[in-house]
C-alpha cells in the first residue's frame, strides 16, 4: 500500500517537474528546442530549478497535509494550507485558482461561485482541481468517503460540474488501483458509460491539451492507455504542448499509483526537490488509508 502511495505522490510531483520545462510551447516548438524531453531538466517559461516543481504538486501536498489534519472534515484546513501556499508568492498559480483564493470570504463554496459569475465569465471548468484531487483517493478506504471529499476538494475553487465530474471519475480509478485493481481495467471500468468513453479508441484526441478540464481528462486518458511504462506516460505528456506539467502530472499520479515507488525510474526520483516531504506525506496517509488515524 505504502508504495503504491508513495508512487503516487512521486508521480505526479515528476511529471510536473518534467512538463513544467516545456508548458506553454507548441509541440513543434518543443521538438525544436529539446528534440525528445526525456529528463527533468528546470528552465522553461517559469525559470524552474531542476527537480523544481509548480502549483500542480504543491496544492497536491496541501490536499494530503490538509487531509492529515482534520481526516473527517479536511475542507477548512486543507483552504488554510491553500492560503498559506497562496500568500508565498508561487511562481505559478493558474487564475480560477489565483482569483478565488484571492477574493476568499470566509466560505469556499460561496467564494468559488461568486468568483465564476463574477470574476470568471462563468468559466471556471480549469483542471486546476483535478491536478490536486489525488489524496482523498489515497486517504481514505471507503470510496463513498473518497467520493464527498473529491467532490468538496473541487468545488472549493471550481464552481463549474464538469471540474468536479473529471475528479470525481479519476479518484474512482485511482481507488481501484490503489486496492489492487489494474490501471488501464480499471479506466475502462470507470469511463465507459461517462461523457469519456470516446477515450478507449485509444485515438489521439482531437483537442489541444490545454487548460480545459474536459481536454485535460481526455488527453491524461490517452497516455495512460496508450503508455506501457510510467516514463512513456509522462515524457509523452511532458512533449505534446501545451498546459504539458498539468497533464503530466496527472497522468503521471496514476501511472505512478499503478507501477509503486520501487519502479519508478531512480533518476526521477532523485532529481525531485520536495522528495523528503513526499515521503513523509505518503507515510501518513498510508497509516490513515490502513489503520483510520494518523500517527
Amino acid at each position: 500500500m505504502l508504495n503504491k502511495i508513495k508512487g503516487a505522490l512521486f508521480g505526479v510531483a515528476i511529471g510536473d517537474a518534467l512538463g513544467g520545462t516545456t508548458e506553454f510551447l507548441t509541440k513543434e516548438e518543443i521538438e525544436r528546442r529539446h528534440g525528445v524531453l526525456r529528463d527533468v531538466s528546470g528552465g522553461g517559461c517559469w525559470g524552474l530549478e531542476k527537480g523544481e516543481t509548480t502549483d500542480d504538486t504543491a496544492m497536491t501536498m496541501a490536499v494530503a497535509k490538509g487531509i492529515l489534519q482534520n481526516p473527517e472534515e479536511p475542507i477548512e484546513a486543507i483552504g488554510k494550507e491553500f492560503l498559506t501556499w497562496y500568500d508565498s508568492r508561487p511562481k505559478d498559480i493558474g487564475i480560477i485558482i489565483s482569483t478565488v483564493l484571492g477574493t476568499f470570504n470566509g466560505n469556499w463554496f460561496e467564494t468559488a461561485k461568486h468568483a465564476h459569475f463574477e470574476y470568471l465569465n462563468g468559466m471556471s471548468a480549469g483542471n486546476g482541481s483535478l491536478m490536486r484531487c489525488l489524496p482523498a483517493a489515497l486517504a481514505y478506504p471507503s470510496i463513498e468517503k473518497v467520493e464527498e471529499v473529491t467532490k468538496q476538494l473541487s468545488k472549493m475553487t471550481h464552481y463549474d460540474s464538469l471540474a468536479e465530474e473529471a475528479c470525481v471519475i479519476y479518484n474512482r480509478i485511482a481507488f481501484q488501483v490503489l486496492h489492487g485493481q489494474d490501471l488501464k481495467e480499471a479506466i475502462v471500468a470507470e469511463i465507459e458509460n461517462t461523457p469519456y468513453a470516446a477515450a478507449l479508441l485509444k485515438e489521439k484526441p482531437a483537442c489541444t491539451p490545454d487548460g480545459f478540464v474536459v481536454h485535460t481528462m481526455m488527453w491524461v486518458l490517452y497516455w495512460l492507455l496508450n503508455s506501457e511504462t510510467f516514463s512513456d506516460v509522462v515524457i509523452g505528456a511532458a512533449n505534446e504542448g501545451y498546459d504539458t506539467d498539468t497533464v503530466a502530472a496527472i497522468a503521471g499520479g496514476l501511472a505512478g499509483l499503478q507501477c509503486g515507488y520501487e519502479k519508478l525510474p531512480l533518476h526521477f526520483i532523485d532529481a525531485i526537490l520536495v522528495k523528503e516531504e513526499l515521503v513523509e506525506l505518503a507515510k501518513q496517509l498510508g497509516h490513515l488509508q490502513q489503520n483510520g488515524n494518523i500517527v
